[in-house]
């Protein structure tokens, strides 16, 4: 959907939007007019926009510049000009349109990271728990706050529907905006891959970046794990010296992420000497208690992925300044992040768990942290599949992670998309021998695999129910459908309760 209100009334001029770009040609020169919006997208322009023609994965913003002069763009930035150039528009060039959009969409909403104390969070996994908790902890200290996530974009408590990790250039500094209208002065994001690739934060000001790990995901995107890792490391790279690169020196790519920037060195660990160390000296199924600087604090947190969740948390608070005491008291009080590890217990003492995990590496982590706190001679039953149109590398894998770790396996349709669910399930048994495949039930029918689950399920069982998490929606073909795996596995419940589950 367009918003054609997201400019609410902001205006600036053109000139004061140039100075935000280094390296710009203006064939017939620029001029002071009043700039009334800015977009990426032909259909978003109102009049007196600047259109930024972006080449993108599908089409070439550069084939909509007609269009977006006729909808009222009296400005086009892009790398190359047209053949028929109109009288009363000026025309900007630029080597890289993607990077020129994030640079002057900052500038036409006031540049609002400037006025925030902005950490971004990037990784494979972990970046929503971190940024979140990292807003709650701001929010707990009496901050007025703001979080750009997966699962929600809030300003000062307000939810903002969230559709990307990371939005585009316009809506992000839009939101930006808001929360610096509103009375924010620290905001948390994450920080993808994708963004970072398409330099949708370009332009943007950060007081701190945290680096929480890299393991394969996104190879229909990036095509190599190094591709995909130089990705998340530009972010570093372009740090400034004022801010913090804080990385997880329990990964292997955790000194690669820092090599060249300029800003101030930090590393956490739960496994090892470092900055900011942390100690798990208890875990069980509803909690932890951590060791943290020679102090021990009881969280609401389980699993030593989730310790180092912490640890990141702990470390950019410190590096940013804040008491620690006040840290310490904040991080008694955190709770999981909403498909994070999420617990939910049944009358008859089974426990489900409704977690992200939607890679190999991530899928272990919990079933590592499940196994660890498991009562004596329960079964771990997990629930998974792999989204459609996306890496088929990793569906074997997920597979071959699961069955390794659980006494029972229910293969099941994530998000299949445009792709058959047979076809991608087919590709997950790839991954299992005899011994595994034995162990192992397929159902592409989500919600029936979730019963069977909770069907099959004894006392003292715990069920893991991955890959879709927060996300309330399934994706099936080109249709949307309502999906939450917590309220289907407490559904599946109620039922088993009343004898109804079938």
């Amino acid at each position: 959907m367009i918003d054609n209100d997201i400019y609410s009334g902001r205006s600036t001029t053109l000139d004061v939007m140039l100075d935000a770009l280094s390296t710009y040609e203006v064939p017939e020169g620029a001029d002071c007019r009043a700039v009334y919006g800015i977009s990426a997208d032909s259909r978003a322009v109102v009049p007196g926009s600047v259109f930024v023609a972006v080449r993108g994965v599908a089409v070439d913003g550069h084939t909509f510049i007609d269009k977006a002069i006729e909808a009222g763009a009296t400005t086009v930035v892009c790398e190359e000009l047209p053949a028929e150039i109109a009288s009363d528009v000026t025309y900007i060039k630029v080597p890289d349109s993607r990077e020129a959009l994030g640079r002057l969409a900052s500038r036409f909403f006031g540049d609002p990271s400037d006025e925030l104390t902005l950490v971004g969070v990037t990784g494979t996994n972990g970046k929503t728990t971190i940024a979140t908790l990292l807003y709650e902890t701001a929010r707990l200290r009496g901050l007025r706050a703001g979080l750009i996530s997966t699962v929600a974009n809030i300003v000062d408590g307000d939810s903002v529907p969230a559709e990307h990790t990371t939005p585009d250039p316009v809506h992000l500094n839009r939101l930006l905006r808001r929360m610096v209208d509103a009375g924010c002065t620290f905001a948390s994001m994450e920080v993808s891959s994708h963004a970072c690739d398409q330099h949708r934060i370009a332009g943007l000001t950060f007081a701190g970046g945290i680096f929480t790990n890299l393991t394969r995901d996104h190879m229909d995107y990036h095509k190599t794990v190094d591709a995909y890792l130089k990705a998340k490391k530009s972010f570093f790279d372009g740090l400034p010296a004022t801010a913090f690169a804080l990385s997880n020196a329990d990964d292997r790519n955790g000194a690669v992420m820092l090599q060249n920037t300029v800003a101030r060195r930090a590393f956490y660990s739960v496994r090892d000497v470092a900055d900011f160390a942390v100690k798990v000296v208890e875990d069980r199924l509803d909690g932890m208690l951590l060791e943290i600087a020679g102090r021990q604090v009881e969280t609401m947190f389980v699993g030593r992925f989730n310790a180092s969740n912490l640890a990141a948390v702990y470390g950019a608070c410190m590096l940013l300044g804040w008491p620690a005491d006040e840290v310490m008291l904040a991080m008694s009080r955190l709770r999981p992040v909403t498909g994070r590890f999420q617990p939910f217990r049944s009358s008859d003492g089974v426990t489900a768990i409704v977690d992200y995990a939607h890679t190999p590496d991530a899928l272990v982590n919990v079933l590592d942290t499940i196994n660890e706190v498991a009562p004596d001679g329960s079964n771990v039953i997990t629930v998974c599949g792999c989204g459609g149109n996306r890496d088929k590398g990793k569906r074997p894998l997920m597979a071959r992670a699961a069955a390794d770790r659980s006494d029972i396996v229910i293969l099941t349709s994530d998000n299949p998309r445009n792709e058959k669910p047979e076809a991608i399930l087919d590709d997950m048994l790839a991954g299992l021998d005899a011994a595994a495949l034995s162990r192992t039930t397929v159902m592409a029918d989500r919600r029936a695999a979730i019963r069977k689950a909770v069907e099959i399920a004894l006392p003292g069982d715990i069920i893991l129910i991955a890959g879709k998490g927060h996300e309330t929606e399934q994706i099936i073909g080109d249709e949307v459908h309502h999906f939450d795996d917590s309220q289907e596995v407490t559904e599946a419940f109620v039922l088993k309760s009343n004898n109804k589950l079938i």
